[in-house]
């Protein structure tokens, strides 16, 4: 089994508002290579959380574990290993071009200018984005921006990439875009994922473990098939689920039984199993 790089137990924060955030319930836990998805409601806890394991915030009670280290008090070596894209890309982008600011964290930690240039133009290739590096960024599209936001985020390979609610308001070509690059990412550099998202139809996609926070509580961890079994669950943490959870207790309900499906095309196929076992009986 993959080694742990990120460990929550039992985190506590009060902000200065008084407003109090718990994790407790089940452990939290990200393991090398790991595609982590966090649900819950508004204010369930989830950019609280990533924040901790960034190291922005510091936990009032328990304890979090990144790379073995209190990223906390390991601030700067905790964040070398970690990229961080947030939910507006607007405010992570500081330079006057985008080769410029993809190229503004290696530059800050003293990478040789050869090295710069060759990671940068590498980084932008993968993100289909190279066309885009004399560009000023603040007349991109928002697509292009979350691009740029990511190329910046990875350009250093990072072991642990976390992502705030990184699909929001995007149309449905610009996410899937998105979504195969951070697969892309995955797959071959290793990078573990910890996003955040409010749709739970994306998650088959992006997806190998599920967290949902309710009530000061880790209440669910699983895969994404168990969570679809779910559908209670959700709807009592304010979520709605998931389109083709919600088909298949339909057809449950009117006596079909099939596997919740992850996709359209398991749908399809499990209804045509089912209309052909009928056949020949």
């Amino acid at each position: 089994m993959a080694e742990k790089i990120v460990e929550v137990n039992c985190l506590k924060h009060i902000y200065p508002d008084k407003t109090s955030v718990h994790f407790c319930g089940l452990e939290f836990c990200v393991r090398e290579g790991e595609r982590v998805a966090v649900i819950g409601g508004n204010g369930s806890g989830k950019t609280t959380l990533l924040l901790h394991i960034m190291g922005i915030l510091t936990p009032t009670e328990g304890e979090v574990k990144v790379f073995g280290m209190s990223p906390h008090k390991k601030f700067r070596e905790v964040r070398k290993h970690i990229g961080v894209m947030f939910q507006n890309a607007e405010e992570q982008i500081l330079g006057p071009t985008v080769e410029e600011d993809v190229a503004f964290s290696l530059k800050n930690d003293g990478y040789p200018r050869e090295e710069i240039n060759r990671m940068v133009q590498d980084i932008l290739e993968k993100c289909s984005i190279l066309p885009l590096r004399k560009k000023v960024p603040h007349y991109l599209s928002g697509g292009e921006k979350r691009k740029v936001a990511l190329a910046g985020s990875v350009v250093a390979r990072p072991k642990l990439l976390l992502l705030d609610e990184p699909f929001s308001g995007m149309d449905p070509k610009n996410r899937t875009e998105l979504m195969d690059l951070l697969n892309l990412f995955n797959q071959n550099l290793g990078t573990a994922l910890v996003l955040t998202t409010h749709d739970l139809n994306i998650l088959p996609v992006i997806a190998d473990t599920v967290y949902l926070l309710s009530g000061g509580k880790i209440i669910f961890r699983g895969t994404v098939p168990e969570l679809f079994e779910q559908e209670q669950l959700l709807t009592a943490s304010n979520l709605e689920p998931p389109t083709l959870a919600r088909l298949c207790r339909q057809l449950k309900e009117r006596g079909i039984q099939i596997k919740t499906p992850l996709s359209t095309g398991q749908a399809a196929q499990e209804i045509y199993l089912h209309c052909s076992r009928l056949t020949r009986g």
